[in-house]
């Protein structure tokens, strides 16, 4: 730190730190993927392999800014730490879902300072309305990592693999990476769908 730079007061400091506590609630927020030892995964789960995605595949895809991309990918679900998680076999067109998790993260985001919380609702945003080039990649990614977690789940007996072939299709057709990843995804569902049958 040199001479000129000063440190957060601490009122921001604290701020920034309720934030965290509320926000921590991702780890009990319950989806309806399981993980290999067959619990449900949590939110913050979910969103760490979502971004670890990200990190892994970001120099793949040309004109993406990786920063962003991992914040549109660290803020996406932030809202379900206070209505949870719809699971993706419920989610439907019109379902008031994004409305509510934007109502959420600006409950969520309260105590933030002003220029954090006007971030934080951005980037959500942005992915929600998905036009950025990295918004796109991050929607993307995101169908990918809830199907992986449907692959490689310790599922329960009834679980339909086959779900996961027309699950985000539309996320997933936007860029060619994402329809390359896709394809090795789908292989492992039509497998494991046949195995099941």
């Amino acid at each position: 730190m040199t001479a000129e730079q000063s440190l957060p007061s601490p009122e921001r400091i604290a701020a920034i730190l309720t934030f965290l506590d509320e926000t921590n609630r991702l780890k009990d927020t319950l989806r309806s993927g399981h993980t290999p030892q067959g619990r449900r995964e949590s939110t913050a789960e979910h969103t760490w392999r979502l971004c670890l995605l990200a990190v892994l595949l970001g120099n793949e895809f040309e004109r993406i800014d990786l920063l962003r991309l991992v914040k549109i990918c660290i803020v996406h679900d932030l809202g379900e730490a206070i209505s949870g998680d719809v699971p993706a076999t419920e989610q439907r067109t019109g379902d008031d879902r994004a409305a509510r998790e934007r109502a959420d993260l600006i409950t969520l985001c309260t105590h933030l300072p002003q220029d954090l919380k006007a971030e934080v609702i951005g980037l959500w945003d942005e992915y929600a309305e998905a036009k950025t080039p990295e918004a796109v990649i991050a929607k993307g990614l995101d169908k990918i990592e809830t199907m992986l977690t449907h692959t490689t789940g310790d599922n329960p007996p009834d679980f339909d693999y086959r779900f996961n072939l027309t699950y985000g299709v539309e996320a997933t057709s936007r860029h060619p990476l994402l329809e390359t990843v896709r394809a090795h995804v789908d292989a492992r569902t039509i497998s494991l769908a046949s195995k099941a049958d």
